[in-house]
């Protein structure tokens, strides 16, 4: 393939963007016992995705956030300490939804990002293209009812929608972000003055006056789950949230819950949340964290109002994720409820590191935008602020790895994973420290579901999925999943990866990495700290070599760095 260059302006202009950025059975009538009692028994699923959510934010992961919903989740079934996605929202969510790389899926960029080279290009259409089958599709097709609520980010028109690639129902939002109140206002007026919402890929033209994003995704979700209770069909529910993304709402009385708890700053959160780590047995004792950026002032630098603020905009990130696990509480409830609860497979995730971030580094942002916003400390939270985490914090969630959201280094790519199968687990409670990638849940559901992906699919040839099913991992046959699951390749805006189980190889651009090759022992330095590749010039030049044919195998354009 034609090598490509991007010069230096181009670069910075990624390099910034890149850091902003699951039937209820039914006693079958004798007509048709066979047919009804095969399909009461399988499994109803929840994929639950939280966005922009940083490793270290719930309580089982050392969070000092309330999350008892998630912790209990995460009692009752089986802690991934070690699970990868991508660095990014929809190159993330595009895997998660097609099980192959996201060069394949349609997002070898975000839509928002291609540049000229990119046109035309298979595998960088900017949305989840035609060629892959999607978990949707696939279920629906084996039956269950899907269902979608929250963020899509993989399309923008009807054609492109949810509603056209295998939901019964849906409503989401189609952007990457925006307001989380009825107000619509998005992250940049760029390309959309308002946020683009759709129902079943109709525009929803206007939101109730009350709406809140968390709460009205639950409200669609538990809708359509009573209207078809009883039928003799499972459902597949995945539940996009769009919180903690940035811009921070939140309910008022949920902000004030937090009220003074991070009056210590980022350092003091990064030092506790690292510790919990520790004494949960997730790191090593004697592990050592990525130090904070020198482009981040030290708390006790900051002025009294500058502390203020922060402040509060921590309080404002930690309701959010407060407010979404008692979102996802009314779900369990619904389904211990109606009896599922045993018969669900629920996973939770968060498709990218912590967002370091901030308001003025979104494409096509403008100063009068910005100002538009009521940002004073009374209203920060509210209806018309647009506050963020931005680094300090998105470190602290992220701790102890390097960075956040954007990069290829493990603070963009490390995320929370809880899963409960259905039944009883008999590793109920326990924590894996596997190497595990999200390209592995479509086909890991799939085969929970007993249904097979087919060579074509409503009418049109798809490419086989490059995940494998890692059920024995999940359900305790096997501390490690199969060996293709531990050995992956990335690369986004030109930052790269691979990984060959403890190893990886990583390159970023300066001042992020060293614009060139580094190797790192993950299981040894999770903090990417000490480069090997002077130490192991051998092992080196293998991980490099697999890069370059994953490139190759994957439509990867090579790019470099001027």
């Amino acid at each position: 393939m034609k090598r490509k260059r991007i010069n230096t302006l181009s670069v910075c202009f990624l390099v910034v963007a890149t850091l902003f950025f699951v039937g209820c059975y039914q006693k079958p009538k004798p007509s048709t016992d066979e047919v009804a009692s095969v399909k009461s028994k399988r499994p109803n699923i929840l994929l639950i995705v939280a966005d922009d959510m940083g490793y270290t934010d719930i309580g089982s992961f050392g969070s000092e956030i309330a999350t008892p919903t998630l912790d209990t989740l995460a009692e009752d079934g089986l802690q991934l300490t070690n699970f990868h996605v991508l660095p990014t929202c929809s190159p993330s969510r595009s895997v998660l939804l097609s099980g192959v790389d996201n060069h394949r899926a349609g997002l070898g960029t975000m839509g928002e990002l291609k540049t000229p080279e990119m046109e035309d290009v298979p595998g960088y259409e900017g949305y989840l293209n035609f060629d892959v089958a999607t978990l949707p599709e696939a279920l629906k097709t084996g039956g269950y009812h899907t269902y979608m609520v929250g963020k899509w980010h993989l399309g923008h028109d009807a054609e492109t929608s949810p509603y056209a690639r295998g939901f019964d129902e849906t409503f989401i939002l189609v952007p990457g972000g925006g307001s989380h109140w009825s107000d619509k206002k998005p992250v940049t007026p760029a390309h959309d003055q308002v946020m683009i919402y759709q129902r079943n890929g109709t525009p929803v033209e206007s939101l109730p006056e009350d709406f809140y994003s968390t709460k009205d995704y639950t409200d669609n979700v538990l809708q359509w789950m009573r209207k078809n209770q009883g039928d003799g069909k499972p459902f597949f529910a995945y539940l996009a949230y769009t919180a903690p993304h940035d811009p921070l709402h939140a309910p008022k009385e949920y902000i004030d819950k937090y009220k003074g708890m991070y009056d210590g700053g980022w350092d003091k959160l990064r030092a506790q949340r690292f510790q919990a780590l520790v004494d949960l047995g997730i790191l090593p004792k004697d592990t050592k964290p990525f130090p904070r950026l020198n482009t981040v002032k030290a708390w006790d630098k900051l002025s009294l109002d500058e502390q203020k603020n922060a402040g509060r905009d921590m309080e404002i990130y930690a309701a959010m994720i407060d407010y979404m696990d008692e979102q996802i509480l009314r779900l369990i409830d619904y389904l211990k409820e109606t009896g599922e609860y045993d018969n669900t497979m629920i996973i939770f995730i968060s498709d990218n590191g912590a967002n370091g971030g901030s308001l003025e580094d979104y494409p096509g942002q403008t100063d009068e935008y910005i100002n538009s916003f009521d940002n004073s400390f009374e209203n920060r939270g509210l209806p018309n602020s647009f506050v963020d985490p931005g680094p300090g914090w998105a470190q602290a969630s992220m701790a102890p790895s390097r960075l956040f959201k954007g990069v290829t280094a493990e603070g963009g790519i490390k995320a929370p994973m809880l899963v409960k199968l259905p039944g009883k687990m008999a590793n109920a409670g326990k924590i894996n420290h596997s190497f595990f990638h999200i390209r592995d849940i479509m086909p890991t559901l799939l085969d929970v579901a007993n249904v097979k992906l087919e060579k074509e699919i409503n009418g049109r040839k798809v490419i086989p999925v490059q995940g494998s099913s890692v059920l024995e991992l999940f359900n305790g046959e096997t501390m490690t999943p199969y060996a293709g699951a531990s050995q992956v390749g990335y690369e986004l805006f030109g930052l790269k990866a691979y990984f060959q189980r403890d190893w990886k190889v990583l390159w970023m651009p300066e001042p992020m990495g060293k614009g060139d090759w580094e190797l790192f022992n993950i299981k040894e330095d999770p903090a990417e700290l000490m480069d090997l590749s002077t130490e192991n010039p051998q092992k080196l030049r293998e991980l490099v070599d697999l890069w370059e044919q994953y490139k190759v195998e994957n439509g990867v354009l090579d790019t470099s760095i001027d």
